[in-house]
């Protein structure tokens, strides 16, 4: 194999971190099915915050692992990532990098292939990243090394072999960020209707009737507030699943129709998209995951037009939009939703073309071509 060394792993995976629950590490925890035999690279590791699978996997991680805050806050560790990227060293034939800004950086020896979720956030979109934490010392530090940190995230970009997309958004995105043109693979769901469901007693009450659902880490560009009031004078129910800063903010504007829910197992998350009505998606995504997710319990989303859900969601058949993101907007589109008739089984089958065998196939497919180069 042109580029291989004796003794050296044909496959390695990086990762930014892993410290959460969300799609970017189901992705990574579908690279180590198509490579199980990979060691993950990641900066930091919290077993406790991020999906229960990772614990059979063999994770390297950066000395600032060692810092118990900053693995489960893994944003006060933003000033300290750059050096600390530039310093792990993976050593493979072949690295997949699984990026939004910070593994593209590490030390990689061999060829590298990266998996990107969106240039920067923290960098080119920092006031949304940050939301109130933008004047704090993460939102301090990257004011003050923003150019340092530019030049250091263009360099990373540039060691690349090749760049993957997320999406068509993302692409567009790279293109602009980078100069870089790249194809766009849609990451997978990992979402099984057949699978076991375990009822969640805080929505006993709510199941025989429905919900409106929303699944999203609780930051501010995610618009989850917006979805909380356009609900306030309506009677809905809604049902917010995740965790994040603006937590306790959101809590103290919610009324008693809003429940918020966190630190579910797989089977509790089934169990809660099977009994919801309407999915309800507010922000601008680099990829729309949870409309198939719930597609695939036959569940139709009401989405904000734009980013990563033009890609998941199909007008009329697997959804509605709305054009912005205020509360009228918002109750328009689950008004219509509501009013709509939808075919679970076109909502099954669109949910099915976006699941992990395409995606291992081709990443695959991109490995063995950069190792035959």
């Amino acid at each position: 194999m042109p580029g291989s060394r004796p003794g050296r792993p044909a496959v390695a995976i990086a990762h930014d971190y892993l410290t959460q629950r969300g799609g970017a590490e189901r992705v990574v925890l579908t690279l180590l099915e198509a490579f199980p035999d990979a060691v993950v690279h990641t900066t930091l590791y919290d077993a406790e915050g991020t999906y229960p699978q990772f614990r059979d996997a063999r994770i390297v991680t950066s000395p600032l692992n060692r810092v118990g805050p900053l693995r489960r806050h893994h944003r006060a560790a933003l000033p300290l990532l750059a050096p600390a990227a530039s310093r792990l060293r993976v050593d493979a034939d072949v690295t997949v990098v699984s990026s939004s800004g910070w593994a593209h950086g590490f030390d990689i020896r061999g060829r590298r292939l990266v998996y990107c979720y969106s240039p920067a956030r923290w960098l080119y979109q920092t006031d949304d990243y940050l939301g109130a934490g933008r004047r704090g010392p993460a939102g301090l530090a990257v004011g003050a090394l923003r150019r340092p940190l530019v030049a250091w995230d263009q360099r990373a970009a540039r060691a690349a072999d090749r760049y993957l997309a997320i999406s068509r958004v993302v692409q567009d995105r790279i293109r602009s960020t980078y100069g870089i043109e790249a194809d766009v693979v849609p990451a997978p769901h990992s979402m099984d209707a057949a699978g076991e469901a375990d009822p969640v007693p805080e929505l006993a009450d709510w199941a025989a009737e429905g919900y409106l659902l929303l699944v999203s880490r609780l930051l501010p560009y995610k618009n989850v507030d917006k979805v909380v009031d356009a609900v306030a004078t309506t009677g809905h129910r809604l049902v917010v699943v995740g965790r994040g800063p603006e937590e306790a903010a959101l809590r103290a504007r919610s009324g008693p129709g809003v429940r918020f829910l966190s630190g579910l197992s797989d089977a509790q998350l089934r169990w809660i998209y099977a009994h919801a009505r309407l999915l309800v998606a507010p922000s601008v995504e680099d990829f729309g995951l949870t409309p198939l997710e719930a597609a695939t319990f036959g569940v139709p989303t009401v989405a904000l037009r734009g980013g990563g859900y033009l890609d998941t969601i199909v007008e009329h058949r697997t959804g509605e939009f709305f054009d912005d993101s205020q509360p009228a907007a918002i109750r328009a589109a689950v008004r219509r939703a509501e009013e709509a008739t939808w075919s679970r089984e076109a909502l099954q089958l669109h949910a099915s073309a976006f699941t992990a065998g395409p995606f291992v196939e081709r990443i695959r497919e991109e490995v063995a071509q950069l190792s035959s180069n």
